[in-house]
């Protein structure tokens, strides 16, 4: 019996052509879904110009720019924050979460299903081009922080907060969007500049160095447009007119134990008005010190000394970036604050001469003390010596009257970008 042989196919790659279009089918599979995820999480922008984590708007001022991130905010990446560069001519920057295809010609927070918080105003927008008072304006140097209570995800719903330089400004409850909320930066006026930080987090190691930075603001009673970073005080105000002045002033009053404190330059802006001195209590917040009753000041963009009136007299050199600006009192030796043991931060004390001696690091000289040695002397509003130093030298005096409660430490700036590190007792220790 002959073996059949089997038949010999007509087609003998057919095999091998079927595996290799099911590859190439594959293949086109692949590059489909990464193209559709590609497109899922591109970031968008119109009128606006990225650079890095930089953004800057790029429109006329009559309409809007918008950026809007790639990714929702989720579980896992819950917060982001942006830093103001620059406001521009109207600091119009919101931040704030969006849906993916929010429309970039409308800042968040003025359409359904957005929200945002508004730099100009500390006003909130939730899906309505009107907005709710907030919190408080935020300016050059600022940081806006927004982000989702991870926990709070329940059938739809969402908290979404608000922080300004680390510490939480508000919350408010929201619904979520199908494909999530993404966060978002919206500009309208020339010269806006901001810095994203889409990795930002939010929890106990940033509560741990706002608390680093509170200890250094209890130190200051009063803040206005100043902000505080350790010892450094940085203006944050518009600096625009002379109303526009950023004052910090100490909580304690200068005594005989700590009669001097120091100032230096680190960033002198764009003019320098950098003012040092020492100013009542009540001190108007709008005025640099000097101009008003109650205050003496060097200031050291012209190195005038300013003694409650708002012309200067020429005192001393003018000062730069790097130099270092002293103010102190040389108290007689009979004076004592009342209660200096007892005084408790920014409590009224009643200032005036006491009978006995107090040691001072630093007195008056002879003369000065023979031509202020007045048995009949008032004990209110006695007059004191202020003397005021450059890098160390003493530049100049002027005899003053100490209001009641003291006269405290006090600085001024009214430029752009003025920076100063404070040191309140350089001589303890």
């Amino acid at each position: 019996i002959r073996a059949t042989a089997r038949p010999r196919s007509l087609f003998p790659h057919m095999d091998d052509i079927n595996l290799h279009y099911r590859f190439l089918n594959w293949r086109r599979r692949i590059r489909e879904i990464r193209e559709v995820r590609a497109v899922r999480y591109q970031e968008r922008y119109k009128r606006m110009l990225k650079n890095g984590d930089t953004l800057s708007y790029q429109g006329n001022s009559d309409e809007v720019g918008c950026y809007v991130a790639p990714r929702p905010l989720s579980k896992g990446n819950c917060y982001f924050e942006v830093t103001i560069m620059d406001t521009g001519v109207r600091g119009t920057i919101a931040v704030g979460l969006v849906p993916q295809y929010y429309k970039l010609d409308h800042q968040p927070g003025w359409l359904p299903h957005s929200i945002a918080y508004h730099a100009d105003d500390g006003k909130l927008y939730n899906g309505n081009p009107v907005g709710q008072q907030f919190g408080p304006k935020c300016n050059r140097g600022d940081r806006i922080g927004c982000g989702i209570y991870a926990d709070t995800f329940d059938a739809g719903l969402v908290t979404v907060f608000f922080t300004k330089n680390g510490k939480e400004v508000g919350s408010v409850v929201v619904p979520v969007a199908p494909d999530g909320l993404f966060p978002a930066i919206g500009m309208h006026s020339l010269g806006e500049e901001v810095r994203l930080d889409l990795q930002a987090e939010w929890g106990s190691e940033e509560e741990d160095s706002v608390m680093m930075v509170d200890s250094h603001e209890d130190e200051w009673a009063r803040l206005y447009d100043v902000r505080v970073s350790g010892t450094l005080l940085e203006y944050v105000g518009k600096g625009k007119s002379i109303m526009d002045v950023g004052l910090a002033q100490a909580r304690q009053p200068l005594t005989t134990r700590s009669h001097y404190f120091e100032v230096e330059i680190v960033d002198p802006g764009e003019k320098c008005y950098i003012a040092l001195g020492l100013a009542r209590r009540d001190y108007p917040k709008n005025r640099h010190p000097g101009w008003s009753r109650g205050s003496v000041a060097y200031h050291a963009d012209d190195g005038k000394i300013f003694h409650g009136s708002g012309v200067g007299d020429q005192f001393g050199p003018r000062c730069f970036e790097g130099d270092i600006m002293g103010c102190g009192i040389m108290f007689p030796r009979d004076y004592v604050l009342d209660h200096e043991d007892e005084m408790d931060d920014w409590d009224a004390a009643d200032v005036r001469p006491k009978q006995g001696r107090v040691e001072n690091l630093l007195y008056l000289n002879d003369e000065d003390e023979e031509e202020g040695d007045d048995p009949e002397q008032e004990h209110e509003g006695q007059k004191v010596m202020v003397f005021f130093t450059r890098n160390g030298k003493i530049i100049g005096r002027r005899e003053v009257v100490v209001p009641a409660g003291g006269f405290y430490p006090t600085i001024g700036m009214l430029s752009s970008g003025e920076k100063v590190k404070v040191d309140l007792h350089p001589l303890s220790g």
